[in-house]
């Protein structure tokens, strides 16, 4: 990760992907998204859900 790199929220990724919380969890349990901790806070790397959303219509391609 480069230094800058935008961090989001949970609700964040929830509001661009329209999905729920619980959602976004399961796809970070599932390690399908990447995520860190600080503190007692999850963030998500901005350029782990463009990977998420980039691999997603490579398998709907396939």
């Amino acid at each position: 990760m480069t230094a800058g790199a935008e961090l989001l929220t949970v609700p964040e990724v929830m509001a661009r992907l329209k999905i729920s919380r619980s959602a976004v969890y399961d796809l970070i349990r599932s390690r399908q998204l990447a995520s860190l901790t600080l503190g007692r806070a999850r963030r998500i790397p901005a350029h782990a859900l463009a990977e998420l959303i980039t691999t997603r219509l490579e398998q709907e391609a396939a």
